[in-house]
């Protein structure tokens, strides 16, 4: 589908990410495009995956193709809040305190195996994440205006791990979901190891920054994404659901409407539309909602999961008949 007008620097974005992680991550398409839409929205993610799926790999590749200040933090059970944000280190030939920034103090945070890090630490990153800020000994210090943090867990492994409270889970935008590749995707990734690695296992190809200032706009223009009167009904009804669908015993807060509508925008400027309609809705509603619901003990004990209650919960929702694109550009 061709790009809106409106949407021309959303769609160079897309483009230009699209194409450079395409060079070194073989396949993960769906994973491509949601982490785009991340950095477009302005969020942050949790990507959750078993091991050696990429995970990992497609942050550090996206980091260099934002062009921002790329840091990464790997979480031990030991790992303190100073490790993550910094501390003040007394010189004595200046006879006055320096401050030692962490990895916080980037514009590009990649956080591996967040849940292996104590809970005293995962709150440390709590104000950066929120209010792109930090306090350290009373002091306060701006983050990076573009300050964004991509974190992976490992869902199988709970020896040495400390789950991510609900407070801590609301402050990522969408929780992305990794799969294995399909079969012609992993061969795709045999052939380039042994044709695109050094004998370190290390990649030899050089990617491309976006240009200076893309970001910025295509995250303006995301926001000018046009709604329905009506779909904003669909919005609170998809939100206000969970809040009462029987095998939830928590729902999502009204935050995670604000969020949707964030989301979904992004995936109408995704497709080229200026406009609003419920499959973008849809599409958006399962990252962002899985990690916002709660599931009751029953459910959980007769195999019900996130995604499986939220398509439930999706199908039950009446969908508003929508007016078409013309018409949406004319109201």
């Amino acid at each position: 589908m061709s790009a809106s007008t409106n949407l021309q620097a959303t769609a160079a974005m897309l483009d230009h990410g699209r194409r450079e992680l395409s060079k070194i991550v073989a396949g993960q398409t769906t994973l491509i495009d949601e982490v785009l839409v991340t950095v477009i929205c302005g969020g942050h993610a949790l990507i959750e995956g078993v091991p050696g799926i990429a995970k990992t790999l497609i942050v550090k590749m996206l980091g260099q193709v934002l062009g921002l200040d790329f840091r990464r933090v790997q979480s031990t059970p030991d790992l303190m809040p100073a490790d993550i944000l910094g501390t003040n280190i007394f010189r004595i030939a200046t006879q006055e305190f320096l401050l030692h920034r962490g990895p916080i103090f980037s514009s590009f945070l990649l956080v591996d195996e967040i849940n292996r890090m104590p809970p005293r630490t995962q709150a440390a990153l709590l104000e950066g994440m929120e209010e792109r800020q930090v306090t350290i000994d009373g002091v306060r210090y701006e983050l990076a205006p573009q300050f964004t943090v991509f974190a992976t867990q490992n869902p199988i492994d709970f020896e040495g791990t400390y789950p991510l409270p609900e407070a801590q889970l609301d402050r990522f935008l969408m929780k992305l979901q990794v799969t294995y590749p399909v079969m012609e995707d992993e061969r795709l990734v045999l052939e380039r190891h042994h044709q695109l690695h050094d004998n370190r296992g290390l990649p030899v190809l050089d990617v491309t920054p976006a240009p200076e200032g893309l970001l910025a706009e295509a995250q303006r223009e995301v926001r000018q994404v046009r709604i329905e009167s009506a779909l904003y009904d669909y919005l609170l009804g998809v939100v206000r659901r969970t809040r009462e669908w029987p095998t939830l015993a928590l729902g999502a807060s009204p935050r995670a409407a604000i969020i949707l509508m964030l989301v979904s925008q992004a995936w109408a400027a995704v497709e080229g539309r200026d406009f609003l309609i419920p499959d973008d809705v849809k599409r958006a509603a399962l990252p962002v909602l899985r990690h916002r619901i709660m599931l009751k003990p029953e459910a959980e004990l007769e195999g019900h999961d996130p995604d499986r209650i939220l398509r439930q919960l999706l199908a039950a929702v009446p969908v508003p008949s929508v007016v078409d694109g013309e018409q949406a550009r004319k109201q």
